[in-house]
């Protein structure tokens, strides 16, 4: 699992890319609330079209990064996310709590 980060502004952009599971749920998680330490950071964006896989662990970490900006005042947004994860998104409910953009 690799993990691409690049501050613009208030902004965050993430790319991970490879397998979003159990497996590396972890590791992306620690990456991100790295980068988020930084309170000056509003919104993250997180840029799907590397990522091949997705469960719910994947979910699990959208979600608790939903938290964090919440309760700063920002917002998460997903773009460029295949048509397979696009649908576990919708299912999931995530879209009620996060902006996708495209």
């Amino acid at each position: 699992m690799l993990i691409r980060c690049e501050r613009q502004g208030t902004a965050l952009k993430a790319k991970p890319a490879g397998e979003l599971d159990h497996h590396n749920a972890d590791f992306v998680r620690e990456e991100l609330e790295g980068m988020l330490k930084d309170e000056g950071i509003k919104e993250l964006v997180l840029d799907l079209s590397s990522l091949t896989f997705m469960d719910s662990s994947g979910i699990g970490v959208i979600l608790g990064r939903c938290r964090t900006m919440q309760k700063r005042g920002g917002k998460v947004s997903v773009m460029n996310m295949s048509s397979q994860i696009d649908r576990i998104l919708k299912m999931s409910g995530l879209y009620q709590l996060i902006n996708k953009i495209g």
